[in-house]
């Protein structure tokens, strides 16, 4: 196959701008009041981009290892303060757990990957190690996040069974195992749902890509299929680490409930 990719310009680029615009059209239609939201959205969406794409270039001449790992970490860093923004947690000081826990099972994930399954060498080419680790970084956090909130929320709402249990003799972990047990299945619930779905309600967006570029399908299909995979074990493995973690800081010395029931 290996056809030639047809090139987007600039024509084509304010061709697709028009789609900004029904969107913007149906929110002053129904009276959203969403259309700054859309025009600043799409000015960064456009901006970052951009700036991404000859970043990257300038990347992936260099070939350094050490440059590569920093844009990964920045990343993951970036990553992290969006977690910290969607989870409206003031009682817990989360943010060093998800960070430290997002760097270990990330890294961890995107290693493997470009290293025994793709097989690149060195496993740090940037051709490969960012757009993969991205993909986990991208999709990971919203799974962190997912958990993080469903902890906090049950944690709340099951106080006085929480309590109970604690007085009654069992630890903090034997007290909360359901809600860990709810929170880390909120967390993995998503990606599972996308790999039932993927290839029949959906083609994924590397895969879309690759054929795009030329790549026959059913080598696309190979590569979608490692991403598939590897995203449902990041989800998994950075929100256990997290939930894990923050659970420790839910609880004082004397393995007392540290959250209130109102959250402030």
């Amino acid at each position: 196959m290996n056809t030639a990719p047809l090139l987007i310009g600039n024509w084509q680029l304010a061709i697709a701008a028009l789609f900004v615009l029904v969107a913007g059209g149906t929110s002053l239609a129904n009276r959203l009041g969403l259309e700054r939201d859309l025009a600043i959205g799409t000015v960064r969406t456009v901006a970052q981009l951009t700036v991404m794409g000859y970043a990257l270039r300038i990347i992936f001449g260099l070939n350094n290892a050490l440059l590569v790992l920093g844009v990964f970490c920045v990343m993951i860093f970036t990553a992290s303060r969006i977690v910290k923004s969607r989870v409206a947690e003031k009682q817990i000081p989360f943010y060093n757990p998800v960070l430290g826990s997002m760097l270990v099972s990330f890294t961890s994930v995107t290693i493997i990957v470009t290293a025994a399954v793709v097989q690149v060498h060195p496993w740090w080419k940037a051709e490969y190690f960012l757009p993969i680790g991205g993909m986990v970084v991208g999709n990971s956090m919203t799974a962190i996040a997912l958990g993080l909130d469903r902890l906090f929320s049950d944690l709340r709402a099951r106080r006085a069974e929480v309590e109970m249990r604690l007085c009654l003799g069992a630890t903090a972990r034997e007290a909360t195992r359901e809600i860990m047990a709810a929170a880390l299945k909120a967390g993995m619930i998503p990606s599972i749902n996308s790999m039932m779905s993927v290839g029949i309600v959906f083609l994924p967006g590397m895969m879309t890509g690759q054929i795009l570029s030329g790549t026959d399908p059913v080598e696309a299909v190979r590569y979608q299929i490692v991403v598939m995979l590897m995203l449902s074990a990041a989800a998994a493995l950075g929100t256990l680490l997290v939930l894990h973690l923050v659970l420790t800081r839910c609880f004082g010395p004397g393995q007392q409930l540290a959250l209130t029931a109102d959250g402030d």
